[in-house]
């Protein structure tokens, strides 16, 4: 992609970014953005269709960034710290979007997929550590492990990422273990 284009990309969701940050989506308009950035329409209009595409396209990339973190090696580096580590590392690096995006729990959808992905990771390691475990057991333990990561993290945003991205990593990991231990090892 052309540098310009890249620049003006970014200006443009800088812009929408910190506009979001002040107020409702629903308040924002193209031409508020446009007069802030210092382009004119028809530049925003090459790129989005309107401020409801734009923030579509800012989850697309965020998700894209999140699914590209966290590429283990090796069996040893799979952990539930590690891929919490890269996960909350791309957050920190886009902190006023994620606040944005915590702000209102209708707007972490978009997290589905990377739970989708951190979902079927544990179930290859649970098939060859358990065999026996049942896929509906293996739903139960994912669910109840990405759905408490998922309130530590919103809390950790909520306080304004108060604590370093490995204390925050431990914390998911002690308690998606110590949580899921009996659950899954004593069936």
């Amino acid at each position: 992609m052309d540098r310009r284009i890249k620049y003006t990309k970014k200006i443009i969701k800088d812009t929408f970014i910190t506009l979001l940050s002040k107020k409702e989506l629903n308040k924002i308009t193209v031409s508020e953005i446009c007069k802030i950035a210092d382009i004119n329409r028809a530049t925003f209009y090459r790129y989005y269709l309107d401020v409801y595409d734009l923030l579509n396209h800012i989850e697309k990339d965020f998700e894209e960034e999140l699914k590209n973190a966290y590429h283990p090696e090796n069996e040893d580096e799979n952990t539930i710290f590690l891929f919490s580590k890269s996960m909350l590392t791309v957050f920190l690096e886009n902190k006023e979007l994620v606040k944005i995006l915590f702000s209102t729990n209708e707007n972490i959808y978009f997290l589905n997929n990377i739970l989708e992905i951190a979902y079927e990771k544990c179930k290859e390691k649970w098939q060859k550590e358990l065999p026996e475990l049942s896929t509906e057991d293996m739903e139960y333990a994912a669910i109840f492990i990405f759905n408490g990561a998922l309130g530590v993290v919103n809390f950790w945003v909520k306080n304004n990422f108060n604590k370093d991205i490995d204390e925050i990593s431990r914390i998911i990991e002690k308690l998606s273990h110590s949580g899921t231990r009996r659950f899954i090892y004593n069936k």
